[in-house]
């Protein structure tokens, strides 16, 4: 498959991927990542081995859209939780008498 990454064309395939990866030990993954064989690879290391490119010449998206392409198991960055709101003691009372009734 042809593909695009900082901005030089590259012919991947799965086998070549999986080939390019063996003997590679993953590093530590703390964001996206994609799963070749057993291991699973930050995506930054795994553009890094197959276009023998710096990191900083290609962002994780590419390399993402790439290794989907290709039919390799890919995961993102898991969203952000939204922050619980913190009530006073006050309010934290309130609301465990529940609300007064309204007439």
């Amino acid at each position: 498959m042809r593909c695009v990454i900082a901005r030089f064309p590259f012919d991947l395939t799965k086998s070549g991927v999986l080939e390019s990866m063996k003997g590679v030990k993953p590093e530590q993954t703390s964001g996206e990542s994609v799963i070749i064989g057993r291991r699973t690879y930050p995506v930054k290391q795994v553009g890094q081995v197959v276009t023998r490119q710096d990191r900083r010449d290609f962002s994780a998206g590419e390399v993402l859209r790439a290794m989907t392409r290709l039919g390799f198991t890919c995961r993102g960055l898991t969203p952000a939780t939204t922050p619980t709101r913190v009530l006073n003691p006050m309010q934290q009372a309130s609301a465990m008498l529940g609300a007064p009734a309204t007439a």
